[in-house]
């Protein structure tokens, strides 16, 4: 079964949503930049996540856990990522199956 475009990319709202927090009020924001965002967001979390898993899998693992992202995030460079994520406390709530 084939992914849809719209399943593989973080919604375009909540991605405007982000953008519009960080940036002046009186700001405006393309379509486009917001489409470009969304692209660049859903393709690092799927690299990061990808890294992730496959650590998953070779220790035999099923479950992804907050600390084989923040091992993932570190691994491929994004330390500075990691840091801030060790500091909150994960739970089963926050782990995810393998694939």
């Amino acid at each position: 079964m084939a992914i849809k475009e719209q399943d593989r990319l973080l919604p375009i709202a909540n991605v405007g949503r982000i953008m519009k927090q960080i940036l002046p009020p009186n700001a405006k924001i393309s379509k486009e930049a917001k489409e470009t965002m969304q692209e660049c967001v859903s393709e690092f979390i799927s690299f990061v996540t990808g890294e992730a898993s496959d650590k998953c899998h070779k220790e035999k693992r099923k479950t992804v856990n907050g600390d084989d992202i923040c091992w993932a995030l570190a691994s491929l460079g994004f330390d500075d990522y990691a840091e801030p994520l060790k500091s909150i406390d994960y739970d089963c709530d926050n782990a995810f199956t393998c694939k």
